[in-house]
């Protein structure tokens, strides 16, 4: 593990767990993080990139052991052992980028992540406009029907 730093998460119900986070290594953080963003956007994402993606980033992550050794998370089994739910995993998941990248830990993500958004939004509006047009267009002529309806 590159520069292993021991990390406390704090647990929905109260409490922490202590977890072991380390650096990517530089081929594996650039797939990481080029990736990772954008694979787990709600409609546009690919969620088995983006689990395949997490489950790298958790294998640099460990739990510590009695005797001073520790445990890999490295297979979706350790995973759900050692990370006690869905929050915790986010929140784990969250502090791995922010130690391997100085622009989540400086604010620069944010931007990041606002510009993405505008982005998606832009593209959602135009898909959503182009699909609604051939609807509000009549299928069929008037009818010739020249009385007025009472009702």
């Amino acid at each position: 593990m590159l520069e292993p730093i021991e990390k406390e998460i704090p647990l929905p119900e109260g409490g922490t767990k202590t977890f072991i986070l380390s650096k990517f290594p530089a081929i594996a953080g650039r797939e990481i993080v080029t990736q990772y963003p954008t694979t787990g956007a709600p409609k546009i994402g690919d969620y088995k990139t983006n689990e395949a993606l997490m489950l790298k980033l958790m294998a640099y992550v460990a739990v510590p052991i009695e005797g001073g050794g520790q445990i890999p998370l490295t297979t979706s089994a350790l995973v759900n052992n050692h990370v006690p739910d869905f929050e915790t995993l986010m929140k784990l998941e969250w502090a791995m980028m922010e130690y391997n990248c100085s622009f989540f830990r400086n604010g620069v993500a944010l931007g990041f992540l606002t510009g993405l958004t505008t982005k998606v939004q832009a593209l959602i509006t135009k898909t959503l406009t182009g699909l609604s047009q051939p609807l509000s267009e009549p299928t069929a002529p008037p009818s010739e029907n020249s009385e007025t309806s009472t009702h």
